[in-house]
């Protein structure tokens, strides 16, 4: 009986003297946030997060005394090896770690030097925050919490697996979607050159039309101008303009008086047959009397012209053009006394250059 009660007394003085060294130890506790492949985001609502987060606050909140005063400092680790390249992962990681201590900054009411920071380029695409806190604290151990690492590191392994197959199976679909959209290309080419290969009688002829034409320019001088174009073919058009004015004002002591005709042949040219190159003849008379002197006679010319038509719609066109050549003009000049018209003379002036110019509105009849 006194060897028990010996034993008792001396089990008891053990446990008193190493109970204090137990509760002494210490131990990590980590928590673990996941992060979106290639993202630096932190979600928190994301992935279990939000249960990890809560976790660490209650234990933050168990251990501030220790923690603000420097002797507990929680270990961030970020990770991240989903970019290309070391750099890229430890900028990645960087930025991660501060989301994570910014949370707990403003949740957990801590500071920036209660943390010590590391980044990794490795294992995977997560935050890790550890504290070693008494073993009495925490009911994680060592063990536990390595193989919780472990057990993360593997899942986002897989999910890094799973996402580059997803993007290689799409890289694959989009392959296939641009060789069938090149063979679409090549086969709608060949049609089109086949098409243009068929006998010119199988082809509509839509571009052979007449239309009517009228020089804005003209128009604007107060010169009312009107003609038409027939075009034989594509390319070969045949147009005629004439033009017709005569006014007189001061008592008709001033006089603007003007007929003109200029048939001209054209070649149009290029895929649209929009530019051409054309031969212009012009005749006319004309009576002039703008000052005390007035003049009075015919003209006649003609010249190379070139233009463009601009396509406004299926019905209407704007037509640009310059003619250069020869003009002569053969003219009487007189004046008007007490109303009676008095010559002074005949004059002869020859003119090389500018010799019509047109911004015409063509209107496509049929």
């Amino acid at each position: 009986m006194s060897r028990k009660i010996t034993f008792l007394t001396l089990f008891l003085w053990l446990m008193t003297v190493t109970f204090p060294v137990i509760a002494q130890q210490k131990a990590d506790t980590t928590y673990t946030f996941r992060f979106v492949p290639q993202k630096d985001m932190f979600y928190v609502p994301w992935n279990g997060n939000d249960t990890e987060l809560a976790r660490l606050l209650e234990c933050i909140e168990r251990n501030r005394t220790d923690i603000l005063d420097g002797r507990l400092p929680l270990l961030v680790d970020g990770y991240c090896n989903s970019l290309g390249s070391e750099t890229e992962n430890l900028a990645t990681a960087k930025i991660r770690a501060n989301r994570v201590k910014s949370e707990l900054i403003i949740r957990a009411e801590i500071k920036e030097e209660n943390f010590i920071t590391r980044n990794h380029a490795t294992e995977g695409d997560f935050v890790t925050v550890r504290l070693t806190v008494p073993i009495k604290e925490t009911a994680v151990t060592d063990a536990e919490a390595e193989a919780r690492r472990k057990a993360e590191a593997e899942r986002l392994e897989a999910e890094k697996r799973a996402e580059q197959e997803r993007l290689a199976e799409e890289q694959r679909k989009a392959e296939e979607a641009r060789l069938a959209a090149e063979k679409a290309e090549a086969e709608k080419a060949a049609q089109q050159n086949t098409l243009a290969d068929t006998p010119s009688e199988t082809k509509i002829t839509t571009d052979y039309h007449l239309s009517l034409r009228a020089n804005l320019l003209r128009w604007a001088t107060l010169t009312p101008d009107l003609g038409v174009e027939w075009r034989i073919c594509p390319s070969w058009g045949i147009a005629v303009n004439g033009s017709w004015t005569s006014w007189t004002w001061s008592d008709k002591d001033r006089r603007y008086a003007l007929w003109e005709v200029a048939p001209e042949v054209r070649y149009y040219m290029g895929e649209k047959k929009a530019w051409y190159l054309g031969a212009l003849f012009k005749a006319g008379q004309f009576n002039y009397k703008l000052s005390e002197t007035g003049k009075q006679g015919d003209l006649m010319g003609g010249g190379i012209t070139a233009g463009h038509q601009l396509r406004l719609n299926k019905a209407l066109a704007l037509d640009f053009n310059l003619g250069l050549g020869y003009l002569n003009a053969d003219y009487e000049k007189y004046e008007v006394i007490d109303g009676v018209r008095v010559r002074h003379g005949n004059e002869t002036k020859d003119w090389w250059g500018p010799i019509n110019a047109g911004v015409t509105l063509v209107w496509k009849l049929f």
